[in-house]
């Protein structure tokens, strides 16, 4: 399973099946956030799925849905109250993890400049330069 941190709360990854979630608390995550719509691929394990094999692992889960060019101020408040209110470590993931990494970076601007977001991503193997206005924009 390819695990990068984004910071010392949360890590992503590419998709997760019901089978890894075990893997994931042995490892000692204590949440999940899924940033995937459901049916977004064939064969693609339902959030629900998702949501009962991480409660069978003692794990706390959120389905957060979002399109990663369309993410909005809400998905943005809504990742910012999970990120609140999950046990960490927290493990967030979509495909393969630019979603959930723009979403931290949007909800990190309250806290860091916008180069050190990027540069962040970037060490994470994502490129979120493209969010640069949203990042130096008014929080």
């Amino acid at each position: 399973m390819d695990i990068r941190p984004l910071d010392e709360t949360l890590s992503i990854s590419p998709p997760l099946s019901p089978a890894d979630l075990p893997s994931l608390a042995a490892r000692g995550y204590r949440s999940v956030i899924c940033n995937r719509p459901d049916g977004e691929a064939p064969r693609q394990p339902a959030a629900a799925e998702i949501a009962a094999a991480a409660e069978a692992a003692g794990l706390e889960f959120r389905h957060i849905p979002v399109v990663g060019d369309a993410i909005g101020e809400a998905d943005v408040a809504t990742f910012r109250v999970a990120l609140a209110d999950l046990p960490g470590p927290i493990l967030g993931f979509c495909r393969p993890g630019a979603r959930t990494t723009k979403l931290w970076a949007l909800v990190g601007k309250d806290e860091q400049r916008a180069a050190a977001l990027i540069a962040t991503a970037k060490g994470a193997d994502h490129d979120v330069t493209g969010l640069k206005p949203r990042l130096e924009g008014p929080i």
